[in-house]
């Protein structure tokens, strides 16, 4: 089945095809006929494996009443923030509609929004980060002036102190670092002037970012795997800004890393590729820029606990031990600050988590550019 335009209007299957809304076609039966880009991206799975198979094979709802009214194929059913079971994939909470198709009896148009991914991808006014982030941005300047003072008291107190008293000056010093450190990041997060941007060669960058984590992967005593490059040779240049994209990766690589370690045969993957259908909207002019191109982080570690999915990306909110739970909510910010957005998932058949960062081309295509297909 096919969408047809009408009195030469905007081809229907293009439009869905740009929606960054998942949209599945189902026949009668609730088998699935077509699924957008943006739904491929939700499932995991190309539109090629989707079509012909029943929607319950790879989609499972807790609610009894609403799986009868989908069951009865005339009646529009709409739910939010529903626990829905994907194949492969951990319990997701989403936003769905099922509409009847007009005069074709028993078929349904499937439409599923992630609350999740809507907050990493979407048009949230961050609130909640710029309430929570002010206070360390009027207050770091009164407090790292003592800290240097506390820094210089006990480097003076190092260089008459005994060995054995050496080491609790030393120790002084370091906490210091770690708290200006600390503050440093926390500042960082609540800047609200953000670093130009330009065109981008993606791959050169990923390879500087790769040269730098080597050096110091070199330095430590956690040996990690081998850097492994998926790259699409044809990607044009992106618009972003090469040094944060650097320091966005490191992070990122030094996480998988990190869930990567004592893991039998240990695998990072950088992967580079198009990505048809997601789009956001400009602030500035407010119209719709797409972001075509996804850099892709994977390891194959145990992944982030369940539980903490959904807030990865939120300040002060982490799974090491040591951690401040600032690493990500920079990585975010930095994406954000470059008109890009970042998602993660994890795929439990096969064992990988993935960091998806999506970012806009240096020149936007004019609209007349061809869309991604709706139909495999």
């Amino acid at each position: 089945m096919t969408f047809k335009s009408k009195m030469g209007n905007p081809d229907a299957q293009r439009l869905i095809s740009s929606l960054p809304l998942a949209v599945v076609l189902l026949e009668p039966g609730l088998r699935i006929a077509a699924a957008n880009p943006a739904a491929e991206q939700l499932f995991g799975q190309s539109s090629r494996r989707l079509v012909g198979r029943m929607l319950n094979d790879i989609m499972a709802f807790d609610e009894p009443r609403l799986i009868e009214r989908i069951k009865d194929g005339e009646a529009a059913v709409s739910a939010r923030e529903i626990d829905v079971s994907l194949a492969g994939q951990a319990v997701r909470r989403l936003d769905i509609t099922f509409s009847p198709v007009v005069d074709t009896p028993g078929w349904q148009l499937l439409t599923l929004d992630d609350n999740s991914a809507s907050e990493a991808l979407g048009e949230d006014s961050g609130g909640i980060d710029a309430v929570s982030l002010r206070g360390p941005e009027i207050l770091a300047h009164e407090i790292k002036n003592p800290l240097a003072g506390i820094r210089g008291a006990a480097q003076l107190l190092g260089r008459k102190a005994s060995q054995k008293d050496r080491a609790l000056t030393d120790l002084i010093a370091g906490e210091v670092d770690r708290i200006a450190t600390l503050i440093d990041q926390m500042q960082t997060l609540s800047r609200r002037t953000t670093a130009p941007v330009g065109p981008c060669n993606l791959h050169e960058t990923v390879r500087r970012a790769c040269a730098v984590f080597d050096a110091a992967d070199a330095q430590s005593r956690i040996k990690g795997p081998r850097i492994e490059e998926e790259f699409d040779p044809s990607l044009p240049l992106v618009l972003g800004n090469s040094d944060a994209l650097v320091q966005v990766l490191i992070n990122l690589l030094s996480n998988a890393r990190e869930a990567c370690t004592g893991q039998v045969a240990a695998r990072i993957v950088v992967r580079t590729r198009f990505a048809s259908g997601l789009q956001l909207r400009s602030m500035d002019s407010g119209e719709a820029v797409g972001l075509p191109v996804e850099l892709r982080i994977s390891d194959n570690g145990p992944g982030v606990p369940v539980a903490m999915r959904e807030h990865i990306f939120e300040p002060f909110v982490t799974t090491k031990k040591s951690g401040q739970g600032l690493g990500l909510p920079l990585v975010r910010k930095l994406v954000r600050d470059m008109n890009g957005r970042i998602t993660h998932d994890r795929d439990e058949v096969t064992g990988w988590t993935h960091f998806r960062i999506h970012l806009p081309l240096a020149e936007q295509p004019r609209r007349k550019a061809k869309q991604g297909a709706l139909l495999a």
